[in-house]
């Protein structure tokens, strides 16, 4: 199947799929004589697989590990126990700074509770004065607010490369 069909199968858009390839997540695909690139089911269901990840959230360094051991049905599975109790971790350290991003909001939100001219809003200024404040805070010292990233303190065997 060419790309596009692939993208419609797995309602994934085109770009996507060539940065996965880009990526190193999907093997690279034979080519028409029309150089086009030639899908087959496995690549779909590779792609399935990926996105069921990223749906939960996984970084795409997790899932390199993933597929490294999908591709290597023979090894033992612990380094995946240990990336998804690492990842639990994390998506539990996230909800603790929601929490905390949900309550400065709404405590943000109080600021200003009635319709009036810009100039005067609560809320603006608010964020005005906390912007000229956090220049001072050092970077490290704030949250990072990336979505889909974090660091991975698992330190994988080494694998066998799989094309």
């Amino acid at each position: 199947m060419k790309i596009g069909e692939l993208a419609k199968a797995t309602s994934t858009q085109a770009e996507t799929i060539r940065f996965y390839e880009r990526e190193g997540l999907i093997p690279p695909t034979n080519r028409s004589s029309g150089n086009y690139r030639m899908y087959e089911d496995v690549h779909a269901e590779r792609l399935l697989f990926i996105r069921h990840c990223r749906s939960l959230d996984m970084s795409l360094d997790e899932i390199r590990i993933l597929l490294r051991f999908k591709d290597l049905p023979n090894q033992n599975c612990d380094e995946v126990n240990n990336l998804l109790d690492e990842h639990i971790a994390h998506v539990g350290h996230r909800i603790k700074e929601l929490k905390i991003l949900e309550k400065t909001l709404k405590a943000l939100s109080t600021t200003c509770k009635e319709s009036q001219l810009a100039s005067k809003c609560g809320i603006l200024a608010k964020l005005s004065s906390t912007s000229k404040q956090s220049v001072s805070i050092k970077k490290d010292a704030m949250p990072m607010h990336v979505n889909r990233t974090h660091g991975m303190k698992i330190k994988p065997k080494k694998l066998a490369s799989v094309v």
